[in-house]
């Protein structure tokens, strides 16, 4: 159990790290979803229910959806598809 817990705290790092020094914003948000759902596996790990449920509903739900529609918003997704886009074309 512990080798597990080990092994969820450096995917954690990672994770930290990862969205930090990403540039693509879509990616970002991607990582920081997955870093949600490991911490409330973490948090049901040292049997607290309670705080597991609110992490996975406010950190990867809430927040996550609200980071998507802000993307739409600025039109964030759309540039970078375009730049994908203009890439394969030439």
């Amino acid at each position: 159990m512990q080798l597990f817990m080990y092994i969820l705290l450096g995917f954690l790092l990672v994770c930290a790290i990862s969205v930090s020094l990403s540039k693509n914003l879509l990616n970002s948000i991607l990582v920081y979803m997955s870093y949600s759902l490991v911490m409330s596996i973490i948090w049901i790990l040292l049997e607290s229910p309670d705080l597991a449920i609110t992490e996975a509903a406010v950190g990867a739900g809430v927040t996550s959806v609200l980071f998507f529609v802000t993307l739409k918003k600025i039109h964030a997704i759309m540039k970078a598809e375009e730049k994908e886009g203009e890439k394969k074309d030439e």
